[in-house]
């Protein structure tokens, strides 16, 4: 893996780049942008964006936790999460960057049924 993080000033440069917006124009758009997210996902819906995946808002129980220090039992109260789903189209863009190849739907019934 590498050491690399995309920032928001690098999703900036990008824009200022491919579209040729300002690089002040860049910036703000990528910060409209993100914000529209963030605040999408912080009222409970969820953001879909299209060949990339999706942010969803999970609703998680209370459930008993421990602390592996002490190893007391401690109540963990309920709460929402947001977590991130990967679409097929960027699992297999993933996959075919590391020259893997992704099964195809029904492959696995397909080679038991060889058998």
């Amino acid at each position: 893996m590498g050491d690399k993080t995309l920032t928001r000033a690098d999703l900036a440069e990008a824009v200022f780049r491919k579209i040729g917006l300002s690089r002040t124009e860049s910036a703000q758009l990528v910060e409209m942008v993100l914000d529209e997210v963030c605040s999408t996902i912080a009222s409970g819906e969820s953001v879909k964006i299209s060949s990339f995946g999706s942010f969803l808002v999970r609703k998680k129980n209370e459930r008993v936790g421990r602390n592996p220090k002490t190893g007391e039992e401690v109540p963990i109260s309920p709460r929402r999460v947001a977590v991130f789903k990967p679409s097929n189209v960027l699992k297999d863009r993933i996959l075919g960057a590391h020259g893997e190849r992704r099964p195809k739907a029904g492959g696995l019934e397909m080679l038991k049924a060889a058998e």
